[in-house]
C-alpha cells in the first residue's frame, strides 16, 4: 500500500521553482479525483482515487502552486478527454494568435514551429497556413492520432531534453516554440526550460500562454483549481526563474481566453528590447494584492461562500419541482462538482459536443454526459453552463432553449441565472 501511494505522485514541501521552504498554504478544498478523468461504464463500477487539492504560495518568489503533484502518467493517461478545438471561440483565438506572431516578429516561411502539449493541433495549423514547418508535442496517444489525422505531424511524447535532441537531429532549430495551457501542469519546469534552450534559435522566441493567477483571484475563478494545473502562474515568480537560463520575458499581453490569460514572449537576454507591458504587469500583481496573505484569506473565505450559495440556489429550484442539466463537461466544472458534492440529485446529465466524452460520467460525482442533441429533444427547466468562459457562444447556440422556456445558470463570478439574450 505505501509503495501504491508513493507511485501516485508526491506531496510538495518546497516551492517548485525557487526551492524555497517558505510556502503557505491558503486554499483547500479537500479531495477529489482527476478533473480530466472521466469515466467509463466499466470504470464507474472500480475503485476511484482521489487526491488532495491544496493551494500554497512561496513568500519568496511569489510562485502559487499545488500541494500534492499527482504524477504525469496518471494525469494524462486513458483517460485524459481534452479536445482543444471544441469551441468555434477557441478556435478563432488560436489562429489570430499565430497570425499575430508571424506578422510581427516576420520569422521566414518554412520556419520551425513546435508547440509543446499540442493537443488535436489547433494553433498549428494556423501556423501551418502561415507557410511554417510545425511540429506537435503530445504526450496523449489519442489525441496524438487525432492530430496526425487532421495532418498536423505530431510527436506522442514528453516533452524533455531527450526529446529537445531529437528534434534538432531530425527537424533542426526552432524559431517560434509556443505553450498553451500547458505551462502550468508541467511539474518539470527546469527540464523544460533546458529543452526550451536546445531547439530554441539564437534569435527564437518562447511564447507562454497560461491563465492569469490575477485573473484568477479578481474575478473568483476558483474552478481553475485542478489537479493538471500544478501552477497557477503570474509575472513577478518567472522573472528570476527565466533568468536561471540567461533568458528574459520582453513583452507580455493580456487576453480573455480562458477566463484571462496572459501570453508571455520570453528569448536570450538581450535579443528583444523589453516592452513597458512587463513593469506595468509586476505593478498591477502587487496593486491588486496577489502576493497578500490578506488577501488569498479572503479569497478562500469567499470560495466557501460561493459553495454555500450555489448549493442553495440548486436546491431550491429542485424543490421548486425544476429540472436542472448542466451544458458542457469542462474539467473546472468538475472542481465546481466535486467540491460543492453536486451530483445526479441535484442535475439528471450534462451535455457536450465532443465526441471522446459523451458516453462517459463526470469523475467523482458520476453524472452522465450526454449529447447536446438531447437538450434540444428534452425540456428541463435550467441548464448549468460549466465552460462559463464560453457562455455567450453556448447561449446563441443553444437559444432554443431559451426560446421553449428555459434558463441558464452560469456559476461565476456568482451564481446567476440568464433567461435572455443580450
Amino acid at each position: 500500500m505505501i509503495e501504491l501511494r508513493m507511485n501516485l505522485g508526491k506531496k510538495v514541501n518546497v516551492c517548485r521553482m525557487c526551492k524555497s521552504q517558505n510556502i503557505f498554504k491558503f486554499i483547500d478544498l479537500g479531495f477529489a479525483p482527476l478533473t480530466d478523468g472521466i469515466l467509463n461504464e466499466v470504470e464507474l463500477n472500480e475503485p476511484e482515487v482521489y487526491y488532495p487539492l491544496k493551494i500554497f504560495q512561496c513568500s519568496t518568489c511569489g510562485l502559487t502552486q499545488i500541494g500534492y503533484i499527482v504524477n504525469e502518467e496518471i494525469r494524462y493517461g486513458k483517460s485524459f478527454k481534452y479536445e482543444s478545438s471544441i469551441t468555434e471561440t477557441g478556435k478563432q483565438h488560436y489562429h489570430a494568435m499565430a497570425n499575430s506572431i508571424c506578422e510581427n516578429f516576420k520569422f521566414p516561411k518554412r520556419s520551425l514551429i513546435v508547440d509543446i502539449g499540442s493537443n488535436v493541433g489547433v494553433l498549428l495549423e494556423a501556423f501551418k497556413q502561415n507557410g511554417m514547418e510545425v511540429l506537435g508535442i503530445e504526450p496523449v496517444p489519442h489525441i496524438a492520432y487525432t492530430a496526425c489525422k487532421n495532418n498536423i505531424d505530431t510527436w506522442d511524447e514528453f516533452f524533455g531534453p531527450k526529446v529537445a535532441r531529437k528534434i534538432i537531429e531530425e527537424k533542426g532549430k526552432a524559431k517560434i516554440i509556443t505553450i498553451t495551457n500547458v505551462f502550468g501542469h508541467i511539474d518539470y519546469k527546469t527540464k523544460l526550460m533546458e529543452a526550451v534552450e536546445i531547439i530554441m534559435d539564437e534569435d527564437g522566441i518562447f511564447v507562454i500562454e497560461t491563465p492569469y493567477f490575477a485573473d484568477m483571484i479578481q474575478n473568483f475563478e476558483y474552478d481553475k483549481i485542478l489537479h493538471e494545473h500544478t501552477s497557477y502562474d503570474s509575472i513577478k515568480p518567472l522573472v528570476p526563474f527565466f533568468a536561471l537560463f540567461d533568458m528574459e520575458i520582453f513583452d507580455v499581453e493580456r487576453n480573455n481566453i480562458q477566463g484571462g490569460s496572459i501570453r508571455v514572449f520570453v528569448a536570450r537576454k538581450g535579443k528583444y528590447l523589453i516592452s513597458n507591458n512587463v513593469q506595468q504587469l509586476l505593478t498591477h500583481e502587487e496593486e491588486v494584492g496577489i502576493y497578500n496573505k490578506d488577501k488569498l484569506s479572503e479569497f478562500s473565505l469567499n470560495v466557501k461562500s460561493h459553495k454555500e450559495n450555489f448549493i442553495l440556489l440548486l436546491k431550491d429550484l429542485k424543490n421548486k419541482g425544476h429540472r436542472i442539466v448542466g451544458i458542457s463537461a469542462p474539467a473546472k466544472g468538475n472542481t465546481i462538482l466535486n467540491y460543492c458534492k453536486i451530483g445526479t440529485e441535484l442535475i439528471d446529465y450534462i451535455t457536450e459536443k465532443s465526441e471522446i466524452k459523451i458516453g462517459h460520467y463526470t469523475p467523482g460525482m458520476h453524472i452522465p454526459i450526454v449529447s447536446e442533441e438531447k437538450l434540444k429533444k428534452d425540456n428541463p427547466s435550467y441548464a448549468i453552463i460549466f465552460a462559463w468562459n464560453f457562455a455567450k457562444e453556448i447561449m446563441k447556440n443553444n437559444a432554443n432553449f431559451l426560446e421553449s422556456g428555459g434558463k441558464f445558470i452560469i456559476p461565476f463570478p456568482a451564481p446567476h441565472i440568464v433567461d435572455k439574450l443580450d
